[in-house]
């Protein structure tokens, strides 16, 4: 699998974690990045409230050509985004195992202050080493 980029962000659409892991990706400038998360938050808002089934969340799978963007929902709200090339196939097990990285190394940190900016060294390098085993 090809993993492009992740983000990460809190119940209030900020930006907390963005990391690139394909090379050849454009850097977006830090507006950028942050009118990226904003955008969505909106849109996976507006998706949940205009679906036929009440219970529903928003955007989950979001395909292209070129892309295929994977959404994960903790129950606090948290947002998981997952880029990866087209029709990846268990993108969802992918995300969840990334959200346990997270809880582990980020979440359970005594020095983290929820809804903050990630910069965990330890959930960095675990993060990169299980993308790069990704078969």
């Amino acid at each position: 699998m090809v993993v492009y980029s992740l983000y990460i962000l809190n119940k209030a659409a900020g930006l907390i974690y963005q990391r690139d892991f394909n090379e050849g990706l454009k850097r977006l400038s830090s507006n950028d990045y942050l009118v990226l998360s904003g955008t969505f938050h909106a849109v996976y808002a507006i998706a949940s409230q205009i679906s036929p089934v009440p219970s529903s969340s928003g955007i989950e799978v979001l395909e292209t050509e070129t892309f295929r963007l994977q959404c994960f929902q903790t129950l606090t709200g948290t947002k998981f985004l997952l880029i990866s090339e087209p029709r990846q196939q268990n993108t969802d097990a992918v995300l969840r195992r990334i959200y346990e990285l997270y809880a582990d190394y980020v979440i359970k940190n005594p020095f983290y202050q929820i809804e903050m900016p990630v910069r965990c060294e330890l959930f960095d390098r675990h993060l990169a080493t299980y993308i790069r085993g990704i078969p």
